[in-house]
């Protein structure tokens, strides 16, 4: 059996602290048990490690922006296939598919499980995935989903309505389904209840072989390579997996999940489930009611006499706004910020303290980057832009213009345009870059191959 988890989202939902690449699943603001705080990818990759999936081999499938946080929060083992642009749910499992097939040699007779990154759920809901393999595997059905007890008529997610034929296996609880529904209004959702559907929670369970035929229709796998596929990736259509599949295929069944499950999509269902009201250097008053504050910015915030209202700060912005209207935030703010402002990388973080532009074009950006111990960030020219790294705390080694020298606090190193340049942490290393030029953005780096194995420093 194998895992795709699926990983996307635009980052706005939970604005400042989400962005286009730190969407909501990268957010540490979940209690671990070890009694720190977790993301909510990091949370589903331990709550399968618990469950009788543990040992199943796990890809997870991304666009190209949200590659190294997965790597710095999951680790370096962690295999991760990325989209060459967003084209929706359907497209990204077909590629994923392609990977397991044509670069990981699964056979057609294997069984996948697709799934979500980002679920708040209980143990059962992993139990209920184990179920579906086992339906695969019986042949029960070509495509089993997982369907979710409702809580309530919601406007919000698609239901799943049984067949009237009914159940296909009572002791395994297998269901037939009828048809498809999606997102209804809060009438058509009651009436939905009383036909016993339940909410379509986006997991799905088939045989790698019943999704390459899919693709095939779009893409000829035969004497292919994966590269090929992934050049090709527009050939599939931009349209959900739902919409694509589930809802043309005839012999469809679900496995129902009646336990805790709970979409964290919005602050105001976040912040039922963050234990602390104030977090980072954040400072409540006495008469606040239901209110929290997240602050990842060195500045202190301070609030009070607030009501049922969330204040999150970084540096991408800040937000004050009632829990009840922040559902609504997304479409509100799509057009503040013109890049990330914070970032987790595979070798560690940065964060931008400073942005100016004066009036005759000329652009400054400061930065304060982290690397972890033993990382390193690529040797690399820029075309548009020169630095200035002013080394504040730890060790490391300095790569410039191939000559290697090492640095520690108090040092000052000039990059200019064009200069081949690296450093790589010997312990945490953290520095200030000042970046000056006309064009100050990410893209503009130039990568080349560099052997720090072969590094050796007196």
């Amino acid at each position: 059996m194998k895992i795709i988890l699926l990983s996307g989202g635009s980052g706005k939902r939970l604005w400042p602290l989400s962005n286009e690449t730190r969407s909501k699943q990268f957010l540490p603001l979940l209690p671990s048990p070890d009694g720190g705080m977790e993301s909510m990818v990091q949370r589903v990759l331990r709550q399968i490690n618990e469950s009788p999936l543990a040992g199943t081999s796990i890809t997870i499938a991304t666009n190209v922006s949200q590659k190294d946080i997965i790597i710095n929060q999951l680790g370096e083992g962690v295999k991760v296939v990325t989209e060459p642009c967003r084209r929706d749910t359907f497209p990204a499992i077909a590629l994923s598919c392609s990977n397991l097939y044509l670069e990981q040699k699964c056979g057609r007779n294997e069984t996948v499980i697709v799934m979500p990154c980002d679920p708040y759920t209980e143990a059962g809901y992993f139990n209920t995935i184990s179920k579906m393999a086992g339906a695969i595997e019986d042949d029960a059905a070509s495509l089993v989903l997982m369907g979710i007890t409702p809580s309530y008529p919601s406007e919000k997610f698609g239901y799943v309505v049984p067949a009237a034929s009914g159940t296909i296996a009572v002791e395994k609880e297998i269901i037939k389904v009828g048809r498809f529904t999606e997102k209804p209004s809060v009438e058509v959702a009651v009436k939905l209840l009383a036909e016993k559907a339940l909410w379509n929670g986006g997991v799905f369970a088939f045989k790698l072989g019943y999704m390459l035929d899919i693709i095939e229709k779009f893409i000829h796998l035969d004497g292919m390579d994966f590269n090929f596929v992934h050049s090709h990736y527009t050939s599939f259509p931009k349209i959900s997996f739902d919409y694509q599949v589930a809802e043309k295929e005839s012999n469809v069944a679900m496995v129902p999940f009646t336990g805790f499950w709970k979409d964290l999509g919005t602050w105001n269902t976040l912040t039922e489930e963050i234990p602390s009201h104030a977090i980072g250097n954040s400072h409540l008053g006495e008469s606040n009611d239901n209110t929290h504050v997240i602050n990842e910015l060195s500045i202190p915030v301070f609030v009070d006499g607030m009501k049922d209202t969330i204040v999150a700060a970084s540096p991408n912005g800040i937000l004050v706004c009632s829990k009840e209207k922040s559902e609504g935030i997304k479409s509100k703010v799509e057009n503040l910020s013109d890049r990330p402002m914070y970032e987790e990388r595979r070798w560690g973080t940065y964060k931008v303290i400073d942005s100016v532009q004066y009036p005759d074009g000329f652009k400054a950006l400061t930065k304060t980057i982290t690397l972890t111990a033993g990382k390193n960030i690529s040797y690399q020219i820029h075309h548009h832009r020169s630095e200035v790294w002013t080394f504040i705390n730890g060790e490391g080694l300095l790569v410039l213009d191939g000559n290697v020298t090492k640095v520690t606090r108090g040092d000052v190193i000039n990059i200019r345009k064009e200069q081949y340049h690296s450093v790589k942490a010997v312990t945490d290393l953290t520095f200030i870059e000042v970046q000056t030029g006309d064009q100050l953005i990410e893209e503009d780096i130039e990568r080349f191959p560099y052997d720090w194995d072969s590094v050796s420093v007196k």
